[in-house]
């Protein structure tokens, strides 16, 4: 109730508003770009990029008690751009980069999603980590919802084959 408050106050030219509004989703924004991308600086990035496209494009939003769906979307296609830069320079040297300090109680849910493929790990994050529902994920990532329930149960059988054996 308090984020569709503050979105109708943000979209009326409310900064106070507006940053509330990223405080208050900073660290979510922080763990999806983070797992995401695989390293502080690009997650960074995408976070900054991110937050001028909300800011700026705020006023498009219909519906406000969309707001962090709508600010996930827009942060997946800024990791997108982040990825698809990456490939174009051939930067591939993420192995050599420091981990960054993680919470003691995520550090295992982030080592056990690493072991997921690619299209698997942000589902899983945006549904056990942001607590998504399957519809709002599939919006966000622009798929299918079936696909969405179908990574969460193949992801789960591969964790499932993984902590077994």
């Amino acid at each position: 109730m308090l984020d569709t408050l503050l979105v109708k106050r943000a979209q009326k030219q409310d900064k106070d508003a507006f940053v509330r509004l990223i405080e208050k989703h900073k660290t979510s924004l922080y763990k999806a770009a983070k797992s995401y991308l695989g390293n502080e600086e690009d997650a960074a990035d995408a976070i900054q990029d991110t937050v001028l496209s909300a800011y700026e494009h705020i006023h498009e939003l219909k519906n406000a008690s969309y707001f962090k769906t709508w600010l996930t979307r827009i942060l997946i296609n800024h990791c997108n751009d982040v990825l698809r830069q990456k490939k174009r320079c051939l930067v591939s040297d993420q192995a050599a980069q420091a981990e960054s300090p993680m919470p003691e109680n995520d550090r295992e849910f982030y080592e056990l999603i690493g072991e997921l493929p690619e299209d698997y790990r942000m589902i899983f994050l945006l549904y056990y980590g942001e607590e998504f529902h399957t519809s709002e994920i599939a919006q966000i990532l622009d798929i299918n919802e079936n696909t969405v329930k179908s990574r969460l149960r193949r992801g789960r059988d591969k964790l499932r084959h993984i902590l077994c054996y």
